[in-house]
């Protein structure tokens, strides 16, 4: 069977040939590990495990990735804090999630190997809100990747997931390649104009990213991609 362009691509990186053999070798340890994959909106963290996931799944390996994007705090929970149009414009932003549960759920997790079942939330785009305990952990399952950008975010709460993660990667790469895949991905959702989408990316997005970029010295391994 031919192979996609980004199977392909993947296939001929040394990076995530690496990021395989990493995650091999935690499946074959005796106990869970939990990675944290950090990157900017638009780096491609979520391409990179689903793609991560299905190498494993073909191997009937217990290989998990989620991502933190289930933690945002919900429509109805923005509109009571204390300034809720700024809120909802800086929707995405550190403070913007619930921090503090997403740490008490990486805990259950870190903790649940071969004992319990851990539930875990998503995010419907489509209604714009997070949908709480969708997607069931397995207790067998070896490695937890998760996916996200304030990993290893030093305030807002998330300081105290950090070290309950084994590893924290970074996916590293022009913050100008990124920026042109978050344009696209905003004109194609919402029926943005470029002009818009750029605007959207200035007010927000790009404020992100500089954020997350930040803390990229806080990985133990940079991913180039």
């Amino acid at each position: 069977m031919a192979t996609s362009p980004l199977e392909h691509f993947y296939s001929n990186s040394a990076d995530i040939k690496q990021a395989l053999e990493k995650i091999q070798s935690a499946v074959n340890k005796p106990h869970r590990t939990l990675i944290g994959l950090t990157g900017g909106t638009g780096s491609g963290k979520s391409t990179l495990a689903e793609y991560i996931t299905s190498y494993f799944s073909e191997h009937q390996q217990q290989v998990i990735s989620l991502s933190m994007d289930g933690f945002h705090l919900s429509k109805a929970q923005l509109s009571e804090l204390p300034n809720p149009e700024e809120a909802f414009a800086r929707r995405g932003a550190p403070w913007t999630f619930d921090s503090r549960a997403f740490a008490e759920r990486i805990k259950s997790i870190h903790q649940s190997y071969q004992t319990k079942d851990v539930l875990w939330p998503s995010f419907d785009h489509s209604i714009g809100d997070p949908i709480e305990d969708d997607i069931l952990i397995s207790k067998n399952a070896k490695v937890i990747l998760v996916e996200g950008l304030y990993l290893l975010h030093p305030q807002d709460g998330w300081q105290n997931a950090k070290p309950l993660f084994d590893e924290h990667w970074f996916l590293d790469i022009p913050i100008e390649i990124a920026t042109k895949r978050l344009a696209k991905r905003h004109m194609a959702a919402w029926g943005f104009s470029h002009e818009q989408a750029m605007d959207r990316i200035q007010q927000s997005d790009g404020l992100n990213a500089e954020l997350v970029l930040s803390t990229k010295d806080k990985a133990h391994w940079l991913i180039q991609n």
